[in-house]
C-alpha cells in the first residue's frame, strides 16, 4: 500500500480532533527522521509503506513508544515493518486525542 494513499486519512483524523497538517508532518518526520522536504517527496512519488521506512532513520525514542493500536501493544509486534507502522499509527493517535507535542515526541 503506497503512503500517500494513507495520509489523507491521517491528516482527516488530527484535523477532525482540531490538529494541523504542520503537526502531523512533525511527528511523521520526528519518528522517520526525514525533514519535510523528504516527506513531501515520498508523498509525491507514491512509494509504499516498505519504500517509506526502509529509508528512514527511526528516532532513537522509538522504543518509548508503547501502548495499543486497535487491542494490539506496539512493542510487542514482532514483524519490523508492521512495528513502525504501528509506532506511526500510535503517534498520529495520541496527536488527535489531543496529546501535547512534548509528551508525542518523547521529550
Amino acid at each position: 500500500m503506497a503512503f500517500a494513499d494513507v495520509y489523507p486519512a491521517y491528516v482527516n483524523k488530527v484535523e477532525k480532533k482540531g490538529r494541523s497538517i504542520a503537526e502531523l508532518d512533525e511527528v511523521i518526520c520526528w519518528l522517520t527522521g526525514y525533514d519535510e522536504a523528504e516527506l513531501r517527496d515520498h508523498l509525491d512519488s507514491g512509494v509504499t509503506f516498505e519504500e517509506f521506512f526502509a529509508t528512514a532513520q527511526l528516532n532513537p525514542n522509538v522504543s518509548l513508544i508503547t501502548g495499543s493500536v486497535c487491542g494490539v501493544k506496539v512493542q510487542e509486534v514482532q514483524d519490523p515493518l508492521m512495528r513502525q507502522i504501528r509506532y506511526l499509527d500510535k503517534l498520529v493517535d495520541e496527536l488527535a486525542k489531543g496529546r501535547p507535542m512534548e509528551k508525542i515526541l518523547r521529550k
